[in-house]
Order: structure tokens, then sequence, then C-alpha cells
């Protein structure tokens, strides 16, 4: 009797937790795993149509995708795209972060104007940055173009999305603009993090400003600067909402979130769109899975 009212006593402390958090376990089992486990098996189906049974091809659409003429320029352009996008909000967030840590006037306004386009839809920034990278001649020109040869600065002007070459990259712009003040409040949050004792001691020891950032405050960051990455690559590797806003699915601009898209709704190939799924998935897992062991073995060495 003692050791039943014991068992009941243990019950009530955990019980109401997980009633209250049984019903977000259910719909992340089932929306999210749940999905992934039903995205693979059609992805290793030969359901290539509406109508023909799931099946099993063993794995052959991971190795036909490459063949197909538009995937391995689809892949190079996200990698373009990574690149640009990750390496410029690293750099121009950790800038202005610096800035603002130097004491610079209007704070408070300079850190609103950067973080106010985190508020803002890839899709409602991408209607606006098509505007301005429109790629219209001198004679026709809009945007950044007609700015440009306003300042008499033409020779900057140039076909932005449209360059076969460089049109990922210049894709990247406005997704810089957007997440750069994302990466400043991570940096300005980590530079305030520094103790100024550290800072202090290198100034003593006859350190110049540079070598005070370069040896005692970066150093200090580097759990910021990964868990920027990891952010910044994942949403890289998933882009879809600006490019459709921005040129729609052009060849050019072709990345592998778009052709999921085009395999499952215009071609009505859903095992060719889940087998893009799947690798999207792998990408994002590569990234994320080392951060996450990463920060477990922080936590439990504290």
């Amino acid at each position: 009797m003692r050791s039943s009212g014991s068992r009941w006593a243990r019950s009530r402390r955990w019980l109401p937790g997980l009633l209250l958090v049984s019903p977000s376990i259910v719909a992340i089992g089932l929306f999210v795993y749940g999905l992934i486990f039903w995205n693979t098996r059609v992805a290793v189906s030969g359901k290539h149509d509406e109508v023909t049974e799931y099946g099993f091809d063993k794995g052959r659409n991971f190795v036909d995708l490459w063949d197909q003429p538009s995937w391995p320029g689809a892949v190079k352009h996200a990698l373009l795209f990574t690149a640009v996008f990750v390496v410029g909000a690293l750099v121009l967030g950790a800038f202005l972060a610096f800035l603002m840590d130097k004491g610079i006037r209007g704070e408070a306004s300079f850190r609103v104007v950067y973080l106010f386009p985190m508020a803002v839809s890839f899709i409602a920034s991408g209607v606006v940055w098509r505007w301005l990278m429109n790629p219209a001649p001198p004679e026709r020109a809009v945007g950044l173009n007609q700015l440009f040869g306003e300042l008499h600065l033409g020779a900057l002007a140039n076909s932005w999305w449209q360059d076969p070459d460089w049109g990922m990259a210049a894709m990247a712009l406005p997704a810089i603009w957007q997440m750069s003040g994302y990466v400043m409040a991570l940096y300005l949050a980590g530079f305030r993090g520094v103790p100024g004792e550290l800072r202090e001691a290198a100034r003593v020891d006859g350190a110049s400003e540079w070598k005070v950032y370069r040896y005692v405050v970066f150093p200090q960051l580097r759990p910021v600067t990964l868990s920027a990455l990891i952010i910044l690559g994942h949403i890289s590797l998933k882009v879809f909402d600006l490019i459709m806003a921005i040129a729609g699915k052009q060849i050019i601009t072709y990345v592998p979130a778009v052709a999921a898209y085009v395999e499952i709704f215009d071609r009505h190939d859903p095992a060719n769109g889940a087998t893009i799924a799947t690798y999207l998935l792998v990408a994002v897992a590569v990234l994320v899975i080392p951060y996450l062991v990463w920060s477990v073995r922080t936590e439990r060495t504290r």
C-alpha cells in the first residue's frame, strides 16, 4: 500500500509535464519524422507518375538524378549561392557588430535598421530586389543600374541574376542584406560577453586595438561563429522563396529546392521530387548533426 502511494506521488511530479508536452510530441512525430519517413519511402520507389505503384527501385533514383542535365547545374548554383551568402553575411554582420562595439553614435537606431529586414519575408524582399536588380539596358534602366548611371558609375551596371556565370552570386545579395542584421546581433552579444578585464590586460601588455580583437576577442567568439555558420548554411541550402520571387523557375537560378518543386508539381514525378528532398535533408543533416554533437559535449564538459 505504501509502495503504491509512493509511485502515485512520483507520477504526480512528472505526469502533468508529460501531458502538457504530449500534443507537441505527437505532432512532431507525425508531421516531421513521419513525413521524413514517407518522403524517403517515395524516394526509393518507382513512382515516376501519378498512376504507377510505389514499388522499390533499390535507390536507383539517387543515381539516375545525376543524369538529368539540370541537376548538376542546380547543385553548382546552390554551392555558389551558399559560399557568397554565408561569407558575405558573416563578414558584414561581424563588421556591423564591431562598429557598434566601438560605440558608434545612434546605436539603437543603427541596430533597428539592420535588424528590421529579418521581419520581412523572403518573398516580400524578393519582390523589392527584383526591381533593384532589374537587368534592363541603360536606356530603360531602373533600380541599381539606374542609380549607377546617375552616379556616373555605369561600369558597375550589369545583368545581375541573369548573368549565366555570376547570377547566383548576385542572388545572394538580398539574402546577405536580410540576414546580416541577425549575424550582427549574434556577434554584438558575443562582443559584450567578453570580460573587459581580458581586453584591459592585453592593452596593458602593449597590444594594439587590432591585436586585442585578433588575439583576445575573436577567439572567444568561435561558438558564435559556428552557430551563425550552421544557421546560414542550412538556410542557403534550402533557399526557395527568395529565388522564386526574383527569378521564378529560370535555369540560370535553378537550385535543388526549385528542382524539387518542378519535379513534383510541373512534371508530376513524386519519386524524383522526393529524391531531391532527401538530398537536401542529408545536406542539412551534415551541417546540423556535428553541431548538435559538439554542443552536447560542450555542455557536459562545463
